[in-house]
Formats: structure tokens, C-alpha cells, sequence
């Protein structure tokens, strides 16, 4: 088997993780005979995604095809139900409809993005009310304030970002010298820049327009989301690997593992309820290759939300 090191993604970064995974699962869809795995290595003081293949592989013929597979717009179509999640109930069941015929014929990928980003069997509540509008995914960080819109900006991604900036994503250090205005999915815990710790106002920061973000690993990342689907559970809208803990709000927890594995086991573990005790078990999760587990809490300020750095849980 051929074996790719990404030296520029850190297993303990929430956006560097979900770019891993989205890398993995637009690597099997553009290549679906490689039978590609994933795992990770100890590496330069962090966990690295290693992503291998069967036979030989040139890097830079495969950078292409990932590259293609991402401009694909068949699988692009669930981007543009909206310009964010804020979408009603009804809407959202006729595009799953037709999500489902799709997904009956072979291509599941509309698909499993709605069912990634929402639900229309839990309504949204706003001060105990219900809006008529879907309940979203966790990982959904802005609604359309200050023109940051979550879907929005999932196109702007699509659109703008090349080959070369996947390249630097993952095969170098971040050095954050992309423009972060509307190619941000606040998953990074770099996103969180407040007012109060920063010489410019960050809404109106000039800097902004020319550098701050990674507009590669951003891209990858939204590719992760349909492994993480969203589920109703009694009279909630949750999500995978997601729990509400008493004192530290929401928190989302992610494995680490060192053997190898296809896209339908990556998909198990981010599921394991092992993940969601307060002390997971080492010894039980060691068992089946897991080597450590990262925990983050998204955190709210004012109408935006991020991630805060991850700690070993």
C-alpha cells in the first residue's frame, strides 16, 4: 500500500480533524477501487492523518483528483438549499424527497449532507417557541448575522478554492494567508477573535480581506459533515459525537486511532458511546485501536459560535 503523511493537518485542531476525515471520504469517492484508509501517526508533536491506497500513488495526481471530485456539482446541490439552516420545515422535507429518489438511483451525496445539516422532525425554538423552521446540526456557527451565512460561505469555498490551496492545507504548516471574509467556517479555534483582545474592531478589520484563514482545509472539512449526521432523539435534534455537559455547555468529542481504516468503520467510530463518558475507558477504546480521544466546547459570542482548543479527554 501506498501511504500519504498530511504534515499540515493536527488531530487536535477541530478543523484540521474534520479536514482529515473530508479528505478520506472525497478520496473514496473519487478513487472507489484504491479502497483508501485512514489513520494516525504520532508525528512532529501532534497526531497526523496518514491516508494510504492500493499499489502506488503519485501525490500530485492524486491532489488532481480530489480537486475535481471537489468541484463535482452533483454533490454540490444540498449547498444551495439556502443561504443558511434558518430554512422551514416543509422546504427542507421536499428537498429530502428528492434527495431520497437521487439516493435510490446510487448517489446518496444530497442526501447525506441533509441529513447532516438538519432535521424537519424537530422544529427550532426560539425563547420556548417553536419557529416552523428545522433544527441544525452542532456544527452550524452562523445564521446570517453580520452577512456570515453557513451555507453561504460552504459555496464561496466551493467556488474559490484550488488545487494549491488544498496542497498547503495539507502537506504544510498553516500560515493562516488566505482571506478569512465569508471562506471561514468558524471551526477553527483561531476563528474566535474578539473585540476585547484585538488593536481593530474584527467585523471591520482590513487584515481580514487579505489573510487569517485556510481556505483548503476549510474546504475538506465541510466533506466531513456527512459523517457526522444528525439524528432526533425524543424531543431533540442531535448530533454525532455531540453532548450537553452540566457546567461546560456543549462539547464535541473525537477519536484518534492508529490502524487503518475504510470510510464505513470511521463512520462507526465517530458513534461509539464510549467517546461521550466523562472519563472514557482507555483500556476498552486501546481494544479497538484507539489511541486518544480530543474534546472541545462550542462556545457562543454573541450571534456567532466556535470552537475552543481541544484538550486530551
Amino acid at each position: 500500500m501506498a501511504e500519504l503523511l498530511f504534515d499540515g493537518l493536527d488531530g487536535g485542531n477541530p478543523l484540521a480533524y474534520l479536514a482529515a476525515l473530508g479528505t478520506l471520504r472525497t478520496t473514496a469517492l473519487a478513487w472507489p477501487k484504491r479502497n483508501a484508509h485512514l489513520h494516525w501517526s504520532n508525528a512532529q508533536g501532534g497526531w497526523r492523518p496518514c491516508l494510504s491506497f492500493d499499489g502506488d500513488v503519485d501525490r500530485d495526481a492524486w491532489l488532481t483528483a480530489v480537486d475535481q471530485s471537489l468541484r463535482d456539482k452533483t454533490g454540490q446541490t444540498a449547498f444551495s438549499l439556502a443561504d443558511d439552516l434558518t430554512v422551514p420545515c416543509p422546504a427542507f422535507r421536499a428537498a429530502s424527497a428528492l434527495a431520497a429518489a437521487h439516493a435510490v438511483a446510487g448517489d446518496r451525496r444530497q442526501a447525506d449532507f441533509l441529513s447532516a445539516f438538519g432535521s424537519e422532525a424537530v422544529e427550532s425554538e426560539v425563547n420556548g417557541k417553536k419557529t416552523g423552521e428545522i433544527a441544525d446540526t452542532a456544527f452550524r456557527t452562523m445564521s446570517g448575522a453580520g452577512h456570515q451565512h453557513f451555507l453561504g460561505f460552504m459555496r464561496a469555498l466551493v467556488a474559490d478554492t484550488r488545487v494549491e490551496h488544498l496542497k498547503k492545507a495539507l502537506l504544510t504548516p498553516w500560515q493562516y494567508d488566505d482571506p478569512v471574509e465569508n471562506h471561514a467556517m468558524r471551526w477553527d479555534p483561531m476563528d474566535d477573535v474578539r473585540y476585547a483582545l484585538r488593536w481593530r474592531n474584527s467585523s471591520g478589520d482590513p487584515e481580514r480581506r487579505k489573510r487569517g484563514a485556510v481556505w483548503g482545509a476549510n474546504r475538506l472539512a465541510i466533506e466531513a459533515l456527512p459523517l457526522l449526521p444528525t439524528a432526533p432523539v425524543k424531543r431533540r435534534l442531535e448530533t454525532t459525537g455531540f453532548t450537553q455537559r452540566k457546567g461546560r455547555g456543549v462539547v464535541w468529542t473525537w477519536p484518534i486511532w492508529t490502524v487503518p481504516v475504510g470510510l464505513d468503520v470511521v463512520r462507526s467510530l465517530m458513534s461509539l458511546p464510549e467517546l461521550q463518558n466523562d472519563e472514557p475507558d482507555r483500556r476498552a477504546l486501546a481494544a479497538m485501536g484507539i489511541a486518544e480521544v480530543y474534546r472541545c466546547q462550542r462556545i457562543t459570542q454573541g450571534k456567532y459560535r466556535n470552537f475552543t482548543p481541544a484538550s486530551p479527554a
